[in-house]
């Protein structure tokens, strides 16, 4: 590994180019303090800085500055990132100053406790000031790890895409990530193997670049559309595939979203949950123009999952077919055939007796209860009656309540 002074990896920090990003890092910007004032500052202000560093490295959540510095590095959103996502071979100038940054990061992040006392030339341990980890052989590999990370930057993108799985749209149309997404797995949802399959076979292609449809999953209240769309997003997460959810109010961003996400290397599901509309809506033109592919809104790494009770998306009233339109028939078939610009249309029906039951068993397990079966399915039973529906949302409900009372 390379070696270089504490006060030149201050410096090359300061030059921090293709990776400037970092420089605004509060570990490291705290790093670059200690480092450059290390020497020079009165004491009480050198042990503030050294202290501000290490307190910025727990709040980030870890002690391992090596690991620390690895994760910034390989997610951070840079030109040189971007031209590389892109399909471009980056000037020699870009590599270059690459190059020698991913050497300046290597060092930084191998800089341990016993270097910053030295540069200080403290006579005597401060054993008050805390340590943190680095670990000088995961260090060494640092510039390795960076370059199979951009040959891998269809499975693991970079910035905010690289970090989190799942999304959704701000006021404004920004994408933000989810901090705290929904775990779900396909295993955890009982029955509809057929939609699964169908689901998940569409999200393969777009995975390997093949032609996918946009999806509708349709079918009664609570029997896991959502739930099973989130679901595959997870279990292929990490082969490049993300999901963002986004409000039937807010499909005007349609044109917006697509251009941020047209370059991305990843693949993404644009999610729609309980989509409907009223017959003079305005968001209907929006999602009306992505479902047929308008230059403006065709992204080949993007594709629209939405979800309804009904297989017509619009809301009509028999005071709908009444009015002044010349053309009134071509109007509402227009309206009523939007759910068929749709390339899959996936059912899910209640489960029958036997599946719902099932669901329940396996909640059941799944939380821990202790149950004599037959009691469990008879109270199951009558909690489905009392709310006329037999569902995985139902099954769920149950359940909870049972865990509720256990708990008292």
């Amino acid at each position: 590994m390379k070696t270089f002074s504490l006060s030149q990896l201050a410096l090359r920090l300061r030059g921090l180019t293709v990776f400037r990003s970092l420089t605004e890092d509060p570990v490291l910007r705290a790093l670059s303090a200690c480092l450059e004032g290390m020497a020079s500052l009165p004491e009480e202000d050198a042990v503030s800085a050294y202290a501000a560093f290490v307190s910025e490295l727990y709040r980030a959540g870890t002690c391992d500055l090596t690991a620390y510095v690895r994760e910034r590095v390989c997610d951070d959103e840079n030109p040189y990132v971007r031209c590389i996502a892109a399909g471009k071979t980056p000037p020699d100038a870009l590599e270059t100053c690459v190059e020698q940054e991913l050497l300046t990061l290597q060092a930084v992040s191998a800089i341990t406790r016993e270097q910053l006392l030295a540069l200080r030339g403290w006579t005597t341990d401060p054993d008050f000031l805390p340590a943190w980890e680095t670990d000088g052989s995961a260090a060494e590999v640092l510039p390795a790890l960076y370059r199979e990370r951009m040959e891998q930057i269809g499975w693991h993108g970079y910035g905010m895409y690289a970090r989190f799985v799942m999304f959704r749209l701000g006021e404004t149309g920004e994408i933000q990530p989810v901090q705290s997404p929904d775990p779900v797995k396909l295993e955890d949802l009982v029955g509809y193997a057929r939609e699964k399959k169908i689901i998940l076979d569409n999200l393969r292609a777009l995975l390997a670049g093949k032609p996918a449809a946009n999806v509708l999953l349709t079918g009664d209240a609570g029997t896991g559309k959502s739930s099973t769309v989130k679901a595959a997003v997870n279990a292929l997460a990490g082969e490049g595939l993300r999901i963002l959810e986004l409000r039937k109010e807010q499909l005007h961003f349609l044109p917006k979203v697509m251009g941020e996400l047209r370059g991305n290397p990843l693949k993404f599901v644009l999610f729609i949950d309980d989509l409907s509309f009223s017959g003079d809506d305005d968001n209907f033109g929006a999602l009306k123009a992505m479902l047929e592919g308008s230059v403006s809104a065709k992204c080949r790494n993007v594709v629209i999952y939405a979800t309804g009770n009904r297989r017509h998306l619009v809301r009509e009233r028999f005071s709908d077919r009444e009015g002044d339109d010349v053309h009134r028939n071509d109007t509402m078939q227009e309206i009523l055939s939007l759910s068929e610009r749709f390339g899959i249309l996936v059912t899910f029906s209640r489960p029958d007796k036997a599946t719902y039951l099932e669901i329940v068993r396996r909640l059941a397990e799944a939380e821990g209860l202790s149950f004599e079966e037959e009691a469990l399915f008879e109270e199951a039973e009558r909690f489905a009656l009392h709310r006329a529906c037999r569902s995985a949302r139902a099954a769920r409900q149950f359940v909870d309540s049972l865990r509720a009372k256990s708990e008292e």
